[in-house]
């Protein structure tokens, strides 16, 4: 794992009272009763501690608080809704680090209906964005599991993707201007709404995907889109996966930038979220091996995305792609079906240990990869059990392997770094990406040193170094 800043003393008392004279008494947590909900994350794999936990309200004060860390040497770790899966949110176990939350900053600024901007400070959670823009008959096109709690900083630090990046892109391909605080103390303010710029270096992409480790992101201009005027969503059931790559291929042609989603998944996930995700329901009378959820959306009309539906499953029908699908018929089967493939990770919890892979291969390879990355898993635990689902549209498979049942899950574990390499290697060999929209965090970190090509690596550490000279923003995390 990569080296802390240099230092690692906990901050004493005295010090403390600057920190908190910045934000306030109220906002500068230190019972550890109020501190527990920011030192834990969903996957509990990094616990970490704090001496406490600031909230600051506003931009002024994060730059203070960056200054102060910046003469003291004080490791600061942003944080969001704290829903990563990589540990990129969360101190080490030093108690020499403080987290600063972003959740206070939490106003949407702006909504431009006429640009069909919005602008948007890093503590707004996502969902209440999407609601925001669908009040002005417009859509927020970034869906994911954990929008309920996940932060627009966090998804930009992470450069997220979810399951709108087919026709939208990722979080990255929304952003159009940026605010960020650096380690300095210094504010880098660049909220324009330009869709054209070649002014230089594109720097708000530096900070873009950076996880915390160059500055501090507080505020963001974003694409807003269309509301769609129709949307239709089919669960549909295959026999082979392979009939998936060919069905998404005729969708695609079908409809074009219509084919908002495309999402794949084995049947052991949809069976674990049957099984354990309460109000959960079959969409079809028997199950088959693979399934995928198609989304079309359409500018036009219901009617429009209904016949285009139709459409596309009646010819996968007729070349033997399709086994059986349904149309949800209304909004709520709608959003059943939504649940059904978001919850799957959720899911797998009850079952056990699970060892998560974030990957992306090119689109054409996904049958490919999946055969061959099992066989070399299997070589390793012959009887764990494949959990797979994710964004065939982009290439994102979360690659998950569950414990063997009646194994306990500290054994499992034991063979942790095995089932990553024997998945890696074969990500490797079809020059896919060992992550697709998690990021790096604490998880990654060895792996993104052995993988990235050494001038790469060598350009962002140097980077990482003229930004952040003491190593006190996130340290520990992506380099």
């Amino acid at each position: 794992m990569p080296d802390t800043n240099n230092n690692t003393s906990i901050p004493d008392h005295h010090l403390l009272e600057r920190f908190t004279a910045i934000v306030g008494k109220a906002y500068a947590l230190d019972d550890q009763q109020d501190i527990a909900p920011y030192i834990n994350e969903p996957l509990k794999l990094w616990p970490g501690q704090t001496p406490f936990v600031l909230k600051p309200a506003t931009v002024a004060e994060i730059s203070a608080i960056m200054k102060l860390a910046s003469e003291t040497g004080t490791a600061i770790i942003p944080q969001g809704g704290n829903t990563g899966l990589v540990g990129g949110q969360m101190p080490d176990q030093s108690g020499c680090q403080i987290v600063l939350s972003l959740s206070r900053l939490n106003r949407i600024r702006e909504i431009d209906v006429e640009s069909a901007t919005v602008t948007v400070e890093a503590g707004v959670i996502l969902q209440n964005l999407q609601e925001a823009a669908d009040k002005e008959n417009l859509l927020f096109p970034l869906s994911l599991g954990s929008q309920g709690s996940a932060q627009i900083g966090g998804n930009l630090a992470t450069n997220a993707g979810g399951t709108g990046v087919l026709a939208y892109g990722n979080t990255r391909d929304l952003c159009l201007g940026i605010e960020v605080v650096l380690p300095s103390g210094e504010v880098f303010e660049d909220l324009r709404k330009l869709k054209k710029d070649n002014t230089g270096y594109d720097l708000k992409n530096l900070f873009i995907g950076s996880e915390g480790t160059l500055g501090i992101i507080t505020a963001a201009v974003l694409k807003l889109a269309p509301k769609p005027q129709g949307k239709e969503i089919g669960w549909v059931g295959l026999h082979d996966v392979r009939d998936a790559l060919a069905l998404f291929r005729l969708a695609s042609r079908r409809a074009g930038n219509n084919l908002t989603g495309f999402e794949l998944m084995i049947d052991r996930s949809l069976s674990f979220v049957l099984k354990h995700i309460a109000g959960a329901v079959m969409p079809l009378s028997d199950h088959y091996p693979w399934y995928v959820l198609i989304e079309i959306s359409s500018g036009r009309s219901a009617e429009d995305a209904r016949e285009l539906m139709e459409e596309i499953l009646t010819e996968g029908f007729e070349a033997g792609l399709v086994g059986d699908a349904v149309i949800a018929a209304n909004l709520g089967q709608a959003a059943d079906f939504w649940r059904l493939r978001e919850t799957m990770s959720e899911a797998q919890t009850p079952e056990g240990a699970s060892i998560k892979h974030d990957i992306s291969v090119p689109i054409a390879t996904i049958p490919d990869f999946i055969d061959q990355a099992w066989q070399a898993v299997l070589k390793v635990a012959p009887n764990a059990r494949l959990s797979c689902f994710g964004h065939m549209g982009d290439g994102n498979l979360h690659y998950n392997v569950s414990q063997p049942v009646g194994e306990e899950p500290a054994d499992f574990y034991k063979i942790y770094g095995q089932i990553n390499r024997a998945v890696y290697d074969v990500v490797r060999d079809f020059k896919g990406s060992i992550s697709a929209e998690h990021g790096i965090g604490r998880l990654k970190c060895e792996e993104l040193v052995a993988t990235t090509p050494p001038t790469a690596l060598d350009l962002m550490r140097r980077m990482k170094k003229l930004l952040d000279p003491q190593n006190i923003m996130n340290p520990g995390k992506l380099l």
